[in-house]
């Protein structure tokens, strides 16, 4: 069989090393000829943030940060940054941090370095997403894109193990999705099957060893691929479905998507068997649904979406605001029954493919 596909393949500096993000962010800067540089960290994180801009001069250290980015956030931190005539945004931080610098950017034009400190994945796309009156948008824009990403997995150590995995989580929820979203194609595929086998290897070394820095260092390895596949990919019926839940009733990013993924993978996989086979592959197990629920064990990962705040009585409502964005490309064609089923087994929790 001949392929034929359009792949489009994003232009980003990612330099790696655990314990070298302070050295790596002073010689971006120097790199960039920043002069007013803006550092973004939420207050639980501030003193990381300034260990990691030791080296550099800092105009502005904002912390007014908030999941789901509200845009009353986005345009205040905009004002901010505006009137400090800033010039580099530094985000230190998880999605919600890496999605307020994106907001500053989206429309200012303004660079980012991003400097995670979980496995959101967020800092390796061009997607940003503002809440408004409980309903999350989203869009794409190569200006939010950060020019540099600066991994250090000591920076994660902070990040407690159940933390990690619901956040890890998310990371391989980007790596299944991009197998059949609008866009996958087989270097997405190849990126993804590569994200969820070291995303599989490193997260159960952190939920054993939390303080082990390998296991750490596997998952964000795992997320920076899950993050660049999705990218080009874009978002397919799990992110779609996340992202409602998320805006709408203002549930946990990371746990949202990890207690979503197994029933999104379940309902698609019989539908898509060579991506069903290459997700199994990466899992090393005979089968896609089967792998999933095995590392989700070893993790005791978060299971229903009760558990996180979201109300039966919202299913239905979740269901028709869910629907109508449902991708026309996924294996499965989603219907108001098939996805009312499929969330209301999320909600409760039970085991998908069983």
């Amino acid at each position: 069989m001949s392929l034929n596909f359009n792949h489009v393949t994003l232009g980003q500096r990612v330099l790696f090393g655990s314990g070298k993000a302070a050295e790596n962010l002073a010689a971006e800067v120097e790199r960039l000829g920043a002069r007013t540089v803006m550092v973004i960290a939420s207050a639980a994180e501030e003193q990381i943030a300034r260990d990691v801009a030791a080296g550099i001069d800092v105009a502005l250290q904002y912390d007014d940060v908030a999941p789901h980015v509200p845009l009353d956030k986005a345009e205040k931190a905009r004002a901010a940054a505006a009137a400090s005539r800033v010039d580099l945004l530094v985000c230190v931080g998880g999605g919600s941090t890496t999605g307020l610098a994106k907001a500053i950017a989206l429309t200012s034009g303004l660079p980012i370095i991003a400097v995670p400190t979980t496995y959101a994945g967020s800092e390796a796309t061009n997607v940003w997403g503002l809440t408004e009156s409980s309903r999350k948008t989203t869009g794409t824009d190569d200006r939010v894109l950060p020019v540099t990403v600066i991994y250090d997995a000591e920076l994660t150590l902070s990040l407690p193990a159940e933390l990690s995995v619901a956040s890890g989580l998310n990371a391989l929820a980007h790596c299944v999705d991009s197998m059949w979203a609008p866009r996958a194609d087989p270097i997405n595929s190849a990126l993804a099957a590569e994200g969820i086998r070291a995303l599989s290897e490193g997260l159960p070394a952190v939920k054993a060893d939390p303080s082990g820095v390998e296991g750490r260092e596997q998952a964000l390895y795992g997320a920076y691929l899950s993050a660049v596949a999705f990218s080009s990919a874009g978002s397919g019926m799990h992110h779609k479905i996340c992202h409602v839940l998320g805006g709408a009733y203002n549930l946990p990013h990371a746990q949202t998507h990890a207690t979503v993924l197994p029933y999104v993978l379940a309902f698609n996989a019989p539908h898509a068997p060579e991506a069903a086979a290459r997700i199994a592959a990466a899992f090393g197990t005979a089968d896609a649904v089967t792998g999933l629920n095995r590392l989700r064990d070893v993790l005791d990962a978060p299971k229903a979406l009760k558990d996180y705040g979201m109300a039966e009585e919202a299913i239905g409502e979740a269901v028709g605001l869910i629907l109508p964005v449902i991708p026309a490309s996924n294996p499965k064609q989603a219907t108001a029954e098939n996805l009312t089923e499929l969330i209301r087994a999320a909600y409760f929790g039970t085991t998908p493919g069983l």
